[in-house]
């Protein structure tokens, strides 16, 4: 009988091994093992090109099922074979069963007691433990993988060609294995390591924020066409230092005759250099740059691709009838990752909190960004608060107006050029802080 155990364990022990193996090198981090690889590790060093070559991580992982397989079977079988005929007796005396009855019922509760065993010990810990240590699986285990990938190489070669063959006839690509993550469950993992105290609470709402770029739509960066300093073409060149040194920005839209009928986009160093050069600006045509546009439906990582493509930092948004929705810059997609506030300029409007307990928010504040203010989520059809007021309102409101939206209170506090310029709300819950 300690003959059989030890066996039952050892064949369970090598169950564990094989998954520890497998889980430890489909998540070991490639920077990590090449970090020790140069540092000297011998097991670093072999291990590295598997987890780089996805065809040696194929077979890798190959002979790692292999090896489950082959102890899960032997383990079955030798449990049968040699528990099942010594726990039988143990059925006839204590349950009155005849020997067929003894020694089927003996067998089927050997292979429940086995399969429980392997599941939990040489399934579910090594795999919790794989996970919690995957560098150091990786390596520890390398050793005995190197003799099972030489002796398993006709069976992963047999089993990896038929599963390439089949996948072939079902049309799909044998991409091998690769340590690829959807983004959401990059967040997980970042989330994750924010709990274990790898990451800052602002660390882990930058990477957030630049994991959603792809998601959000070139209408929510924009500066809307309202807010936009623009030149008319025509304007008299004794105007126009004047009014780019008072726009307080270095590059602006130039259009003739509305702004929906922008031509490009002037720098003031071309305007400074032409007027130092000449000693006057005759006509802006001769220094305005072509500008390039994006449709307010495209994604900011489009967007970014755009800005790159055409080597400048600003574009028009466009609206579904050709008209000029906004103005967008790498300026805004970067705050997009950064949070507002890290790039927020003097004259822009910072929400606070305010000695009676309410926030006072612009009213160009994104939804999903004040939620950290409000204390709960607003749903809309609006992208900012102001508009999300305006909604619930029906009409423009006024100074003074007050609303209460999903549980908070709101009181519009400064109404400009028919727009919300900033509201005053009080959060839903008093525990609300001010964001990092």
């Amino acid at each position: 009988m300690a003959v059989t155990s030890l066996v039952v364990v050892i064949l369970i022990a090598v169950n564990a091994l094989y998954v520890a193996a497998e889980f430890g090198a489909v998540s070991a981090r490639r920077g990590r093992i090449r970090q020790l690889a140069d540092e000297g590790n011998g097991m670093a060093r072999w291990m590295l090109p598997v987890l780089e070559d996805g065809r040696k991580l194929d077979r890798y992982v190959a002979a790692c099922q292999i090896g489950i397989t082959l102890s899960s079977l032997v383990l079955g079988a030798y449990g049968q074979a040699s528990l099942a005929p010594q726990v039988a007796p143990l059925f006839e005396d204590l349950g009155g069963l005849q020997e067929v009855a003894a020694q089927s019922t003996s067998a089927v509760v050997v292979l429940l007691g086995l399969t429980s065993l392997q599941v939990v010990l040489g399934e579910l810990v090594p795999k919790s433990v794989a996970l919690q240590f995957p560098t150091q699986l990786a390596l520890y285990t390398s050793i005995p993988m190197r003799w099972s990938l030489w002796l398993f190489t006709g069976f992963i070669y047999v089993l990896n060609g038929s599963g390439i063959l089949i996948l072939r006839l079902l049309g799909q690509p044998a991409t091998g294995h690769r340590h690829i993550h959807s983004p959401s469950e990059i967040d997980l993992l970042i989330a994750e390591s924010r709990d274990g105290g790898l990451l800052e609470p602002d660390e882990q709402e930058r990477l957030h924020r630049a994991l959603r770029l792809s998601l959000q739509p070139v209408r929510r960066l924009m500066v809307p066409r309202n807010q936009i300093v623009a030149i008319d073409i025509d304007t008299p060149a004794g105007e126009l230092l004047q009014e780019v040194i008072g726009s307080g920005f270095t590059r602006l839209p130039v259009f003739r005759g509305s702004l929906d009928e922008v031509i490009g986009i002037v720098h003031a160093k071309d305007l400074v250099a032409h007027f130092a050069r000449h000693g006057k600006v005759a006509s802006l045509e001769a220094i305005v740059r072509p500008v390039a546009s994006i449709p307010e439906s495209a994604r900011a990582d489009q967007l970014l691709s755009l800005l790159r493509q055409h080597r400048t930092e600003q574009a028009l948004v466009i609206d579904e009838f050709g008209g000029v929705a906004g103005l967008v810059t790498l300026r805004d997609a970067i705050a997009e990752v950064l949070g507002a506030g890290d790039v927020r300029g003097d004259d822009d409007e910072a929400p606070e909190h305010l000695p009676d307990g309410r926030v006072r928010l612009p009213g160009s504040m994104r939804i999903d960004e004040a939620e950290r203010w409000l204390g709960v989520h607003w749903d809309s059809q609006a992208d900012t608060i102001g508009g999300r007021v305006i909604e619930e309102l029906g009409d423009l409101p006024l100074g003074g107006e007050r609303v209460t939206i999903a549980g908070v209170e709101v009181e519009v506090e400064r109404v400009e050029d028919r727009v919300v310029g900033s509201l005053l709300a009080r959060p839903l819950t008093a525990s609300v802080e001010s964001p990092p």
